[in-house]
C-alpha cells in the first residue's frame, strides 16, 4: 500500500463525514483535551521529540504504526464474534442516515457507537459489562432502511438480540467465583459450547506433553479453541490461519521496517517475528521474545502481537496489540538506575529467600515516547508495560519495562485544576504534599511496578505458570504494585537520586490507597462486584491493609518512627458527612506493605490457587454499598469523566517519484469520529465472520 491510496481514502472519509457530524479539526495550539461522551474523556498526546530523530528513523517509526495499525480488526473479533458486523452497521448509518439527525434517539445512538468504538466491541473496555443503548429497537430498524443494502453483505436482524437483550453475552470476560468463566464470557478465545473444565482440561494434557517442561511454551496464547465434531481443536492465529489476512498486512509493513531497522540485531528480532506470524509455533515466538529482550541498543523499538491475557477469563489466551515508540534519552536515566541496581532489591525484598532470584538477568527499563497506540493499547492504554511474559524467559534472559512519558504527562495536565483533590483528599497539607511530589512518584512507582517488581521473584520447581488460574493475573499485578509500593519508601531511592527527599513517598502511599479504598469506585456501576484484574490488585491492597492496620493488636505499634502508636496505621475516617481516607503512621503502611509482599509472593511461588482465591474473594471483589453510592454522588458533582484514552496523531508521508520516503511529518487534530472512520477504511483487513 502506498501513500497516495490512503491519501484517497482520507479523502473518501472527509467527504462522507462532511454529510454528517465529523470534522477534520485543523491544529492551533495543541490541546490535551479533546472530546468528552458517556464515562469517558478523550485526550491527545504529544510526539515530543520526533522532528529530531533522522529520517531513518522517522521511517522505521511510520512502518511499525502501519503494522500496529493493521492488527486492528484482530482484537475487535476477539472481544466478540460480532463485532465486526456490528460495527460496520453502525458506522454505515453514522455516514449514511438522512433522517432527523437532531432526534434524542440519533444523539443517543453517536454516544452508542463511540462508546464501542472506545471499547473495541460492544462490552465496556474496563468493566465488561455490555453497553445498553439509550435508543431504541425500533429507531435502529428505521434507521436501516435508509441503507443500502448491499453495504452491509450479513444477516442484522440477527445483530439486534445481541445489541439490546441485556441476558445475551452480558459480560465480555466473567471473573465471578464459582461459575464457568469460558461459557459466561462473550470474548471470542473459546468456541460456542466449550465449557472452562474442558479448556482446562485440553492445556493440561498438552502441558503434561511437553518434551521441554523446563522451557514451558504459553500454550493457548495465540489460538481460539473450538469444538469440531464434538473434537477440541485449536483455529491458531497465523498467516494461512485465522486472522491471517490481517497479519499479513502486518507482515506486509514488518518487511519494510526491516529496510530502516537501526541494527542487525533489530532485523533479525523483525526476522524472527515474521517467521511466528508464518508458522504461529509458539516455541518461534519464545525465540522471538529473547532476540527483543536482548536487543538494547537502538532508539526505536515496538510490540506487535498476542500479549497481554486480561481478556481471558482463564488468563491463557492473548489479546492482540501493537505500538511504536523511542527512547526518552533524559527521563531513562531514572530507569537505568533502577535496573542497574536490581539486584540490590531482589536481595532486600521482605519475601522469603526460597523465591528470591540469585541472579536478576538482563533486566532494562527505560522511558519511552509513544509513538503509536494500536489493538489492545488504542484507545485505552497501559503507562507501563513489562515484557515478555514467559516466566523462563525472563529468568533466563531477562526482560524489557517501560514507563510511556508522553502519556504520563498527557494524563497529567488533562487532570490539573479539576477539583478531585479538594473533594477527595483529607486536608490541605497532604493536598500540598500530592501536588508538591504526586507526579514523580507516580512516575517511580510505575518504574517499580514494571522494571523490577514484575521481573522479581521467582517460581518454584514445578510450579505451573498458570496454576493460579482466573486469580493469576490480579495477583501478578498486587505483586508488581506491592513491590513498588514498598521500595518507593526506601531510603535507597534518595540515596539514587530518585525521590526529592525522605517524605515524598508519603504522597504515594496515600493516592494509592485512597484510590484503592474508595475512588476507584467511580468506574464500577452501582451494585456491581470488582472484576477488573487492575482494580481487584488494588482493592485487595488497600483493604488488606485497612483491616489489618484496624484489627491487629499490634498494627498501630508496628516499627516507626512516628510516636503516634495510638492510632491504627491508616483508616477511614467521617468528616461533615463525607468518608475520607486518613493516614496516621506512614512507616506502619511500608510494614504491612511488606507483610503483604511476602504473602503475595509466596501465592505466585507456590502456585497456591486457594490462596489467591481466598485474597482476591476476600479482599478484592465485594464493594461496600454505601461507601460506593457516598463516591459515587461526590464525583458527579465535580463532572469529571472517570475514564480517558488517546486519540493518535497522524504520519504525513512525502516521496520522491521512484517512491522513495523523503519526509515524515506527524499532524495532531484529528477528530475522532473521524479518525474511528478513517482506521475502518485503512485498516479493515478481515472479514466480517471469522470461523
Amino acid at each position: 500500500m502506498n501513500r497516495q491510496i490512503l491519501t484517497l481514502s482520507m479523502l473518501i472519509i472527509t467527504a462522507t463525514l462532511a454529510t454528517s457530524c465529523g470534522t477534520q479539526k485543523e491544529e492551533t495550539e495543541f490541546q490535551y483535551n479533546d472530546e468528552r461522551f458517556a464515562d469517558l474523556q478523550m485526550l491527545r498526546y504529544r510526539v515530543e521529540g520526533f522532528d529530531e530523530l533522522s529520517l531513518r528513523q522517522k521511517t522505521l517509526i511510520y512502518y511499525l504504526s502501519e503494522a500496529a495499525l493493521s492488527g486492528r480488526d484482530i482484537l475487535w473479533d476477539q472481544n466478540g464474534r460480532y463485532n465486526l458486523r456490528i460495527r460496520k452497521m453502525l458506522e454505515t448509518i453514522y455516514t449514511d442516515y438522512t433522517g432527523d439527525r437532531e432526534s434524542e434517539d440519533f444523539k443517543q445512538f453517536v454516544i452508542y457507537l463511540k462508546r464501542v468504538w472506545f471499547s473495541n466491541g460492544i462490552h465496556h473496555h474496563y468493566g465488561s459489562e455490555k453497553f445498553q443503548p439509550g435508543f431504541s429497537e425500533d429507531f435502529l430498524r428505521a434507521a436501516l432502511k435508509y441503507i443500502d443494502a448491499a453495504k452491509l453483505p450479513f444477516d442484522t436482524e440477527e445483530l439486534f438480540p445481541v445489541i439490546f437483550d441485556p441476558s445475551v453475552m452480558p459480560k465480555r470476560t466473567n471473573q465471578a467465583d464459582g461459575q464457568d468463566l469460558v461459557l459466561t464470557s462473550a470474548g471470542n478465545y473459546y468456541g460456542p459450547g466449550v465449557t472452562q473444565q474442558e479448556a482446562e482440561d485440553f492445556y493440561l494434557r498438552m502441558k503434561e506433553a511437553d518434551p521441554d517442561p523446563a522451557h514451558p511454551i504459553m500454550f493457548g496464547m495465540n489460538s481460539r479453541l473450538v469444538k469440531e465434531n464434538g473434537v477440541l481443536t485449536e483455529k491458531v492465529w497465523r498467516s494461512g490461519g485465522l486472522y491471517g489476512q490481517a497479519i499479513d498486512r502486518i507482515i506486509y509493513w514488518l518487511e519494510k521496517a526491516k529496510t530502516v531497522a537501526e541494527s542487525e540485531k533489530q532485523v533479525a528480532v523483525i526476522d524472527k517475528l515474521i517467521e511466528y506470524y508464518h508458522t504461529g509455533d509458539l516455541r518461534t515466538f519464545d525465540a522471538y521474545s529473547i532476540l527483543w529482550v536482548e536487543d538494547t541498543e537502538g532508539d526505536v523499538d515496538f510490540t506487535n502481537g498476542f500479549t497481554e491475557s486480561y481478556g481471558d477469563p482463564l488468563g491463557m489466551k492473548a489479546s492482540w496489540e501493537g505500538y511504536a515508540n523511542f527512547k526518552d534519552k533524559a527521563a531513562t536515566e531514572r530507569t537505568t538506575k533502577l535496573s542497574a541496581n536490581a539486584q540490590w532489591f531482589e536481595d532486600h525484598s521482605p519475601v522469603d529467600a526460597r523465591f528470591k532470584k540469585e541472579n536478576c538477568r538482563g533486566i532494562t527499563a527505560k522511558v519511552i515516547t509513544a509513538a503509536i497506540l494500536g489493538g489492545d493499547l488504542y484507545p485505552s492504554t497501559a503507562i507501563g508495560i513489562n515484557l515478555p511474559n514467559s516466566n523462563w524467559v525472563r529468568a533466563e534472559h531477562g526482560s524489557k519495562s517501560v514507563t510511556i512519558g508522553n502519556l504520563t504527562d498527557a494524563y497529567n495536565k488533562a487532570a490539573r485544576g479539576n477539583g478531585f483533590q479538594e473533594e477527595f483528599v483529607i486536608d490541605a497539607p497532604t493536598r500540598e504534599l500530592i501536588n508538591k511530589y504526586g507526579d514523580v512518584c507516580d512516575d517511580l512507582h510505575t518504574d517499580l511496578h514494571e522494571c523490577l517488581g514484575h521481573g522479581s521473584g521467582k517460581l518454584l520447581p514445578g510450579v505451573d505458570p498458570d496454576s493460579l488460574k482466573a486469580y493469576g493475573s490480579a495477583i501478578e499485578e498486587a505483586r508488581a504494585d506491592l513491590f513498588g509500593l514498598y521500595y518507593i519508601a526506601d531510603p535507597k531511592l534518595t540515596e539514587l537520586g530518585l525521590t526529592p527527599n525522605a517524605d515524598a513517598y508519603k504522597s504515594q502511599y496515600y493516592t494509592y490507597l485512597m484510590n484503592g479504598l474508595m475512588t476507584q469506585l467511580v468506574r464500577i456501576e452501582a451494585g456491581n462486584t470488582i472484576e477488573e484484574a487492575h482494580m481487584r490488585n488494588r482493592a485487595l491492597i488497600a483493604h488488606w491493609v485497612l483491616e489489618h492496620a484496624l484489627s491487629s493488636a499490634d498494627a498501630a505499634t508496628v516499627p516507626s518512627a512516628s510516636d503516634e502508636g495510638s492510632r491504627p496505621a491508616v483508616e477511614l475516617i467521617q468528616c461533615d458527612g463525607k468518608t475520607y481516607v486518613q493516614i496516621n503512621d506512614y512507616a506502619a503502611l511500608r510494614h504491612l506493605f511488606g507483610e503483604l509482599l511476602a504473602e503475595i509472593q509466596r501465592v505466585k511461588s507456590e502456585g497456591d490457587y486457594e490462596g489467591a482465591r481466598r485474597l482476591i474473594e476476600t479482599y478484592a471483589v465485594k464493594v461496600d454499598p454505601e461507601l460506593h453510592a457516598e463516591v459515587l454522588a461526590r464525583y458527579k458533582a465535580l463532572d469529571l469523566a472517570p475514564y480517558k484514552g488517546f486519540i493518535n496523531p497522524e504520519y504525513i508521508v512525502t516521496e520522491d517519484k521512484d517512491g522513495h520516503i523523503t519526509d515524515v511529518q506527524i499532524r495532531y487534530g484529528e477528530a475522532y469520529d473521524h479518525q474511528m472512520l478513517r482506521y475502518s477504511q485503512e485498516y479493515s483487513t478481515l472479514p466480517y465472520i471469522n470461523e
